[in-house]
């Protein structure tokens, strides 16, 4: 059996400018609001909205398995032979081509296929945290698929994802999954010191007031990898902390080029820091733990029992 090669380590954390793929960029997104939405219709509630976030997957993302009835199905997007895939419990499968095609065609395409199987689902077709959003039925302006980037796009997920999930590794308090968000097209993992929060204040764009308060309703430290956008012209890794304690934004956080963004409210590490390093996953561990470390340390979480006492 021919064997195919693993890619060289400069291929793991290829450039992504967000003007190199922008309008496959927003294509990507508002699929993937498409499925995501499927998933947040038929999934119980689960707390700071776990249940509507999508997965990655050594081929792309997925939804993870939905229940409908006493049936359960998934929907995948495999971005090594570009197909949205739908499967079912009981064999019945179903897939749409990912090529350049209006957020419109697949929407149709995706609905109708579900329902081919006898999955009746209805969701909300309005996108979230979007400029100017546009109902999926009616946007025939979205539509491109440069099958190229969202390759890189999805080999540095599978990298992030890898290093994210050995940072969650270290905590042994309540910890999200390491997880896609649709909505904001980023990839996050969240730590819980235990206690409440005060009320969020709101006033996220495209996203209601009450949403982000579910979202918020525990302190946090949250970090993850986001693509950019808006100002934001290269991709990122973020991390900041709810509510932000005194003095969080003048701590000093490593690697050096760390900083933190008044805008944003957040600290900031440039994917291409990452990338050019020697060594990647030091040097993002280092952001990742500095970072928490501030949070903590300055809001009072009872780290002692909350982080994984390192073994010999």
């Amino acid at each position: 059996m021919e064997m195919t090669p693993h890619p060289p380590p400069a291929a793991l954390l290829p450039s992504l400018p967000v003007a190199a793929w922008q309008d496959t960029y927003t294509t990507l997104h508002l699929w993937t609001q498409i499925v995501g939405k499927i998933r947040l219709a038929l999934m119980p509630a689960i707390n700071h909205w776990w249940q509507s976030t999508l997965y990655v997957t050594p081929r792309g993302l997925t939804t993870g398995t939905i229940a409908y009835q006493t049936r359960t199905f998934e929907i995948r997007f495999d971005f090594l032979e570009h197909q949205l895939c739908l499967e079912a419990n009981d064999g019945a499968s179903r897939s749409i081509k990912l090529a350049p095609r209006s957020v419109a065609d697949v929407y149709r395409a995706l609905m109708a296929a579900l329902k081919d199987i006898d999955i009746d689902v209805s969701i909300w077709t309005m996108p979230q945290e979007m400029v100017d959003p546009m109902r999926f039925e009616h946007d025939e302006l979205h539509a491109a698929y440069d099958s190229a980037y969202v390759q890189r796009f999805w080999q540095i997920l599978v990298q992030a994802h890898r290093i994210l999930t050995i940072f969650r590794s270290r905590f042994i308090g309540k910890s999200s999954p390491v997880h896609f968000f649709w909505g904001s097209f980023d990839l996050a993992v969240t730590r819980f010191s235990g206690r409440s929060a005060p009320p969020h204040p709101g006033g996220i764009p495209g996203m209601a007031d009450w949403v982000t308060r579910e979202a918020y309703s525990h302190e946090v430290s949250s970090c993850g990898f986001w693509p950019g956008g808006g100002s934001v012209e290269e991709p990122i890794f973020y991390a900041y902390g709810y509510p932000a304690p005194e003095g969080y934004s003048a701590c000093p956080v490593e690697p050096k080029e760390a900083f933190y963004s008044s805008e944003l409210q957040e600290f900031i590490l440039p994917y291409e820091v990452v990338r050019q390093a020697g060594d990647p996953d030091a040097v993002l561990l280092a952001f990742l733990q500095s970072t928490y470390e501030a949070a903590a340390t300055l809001a009072h979480w009872d780290r002692m029992a909350l982080e994984r006492t390192p073994t010999a």
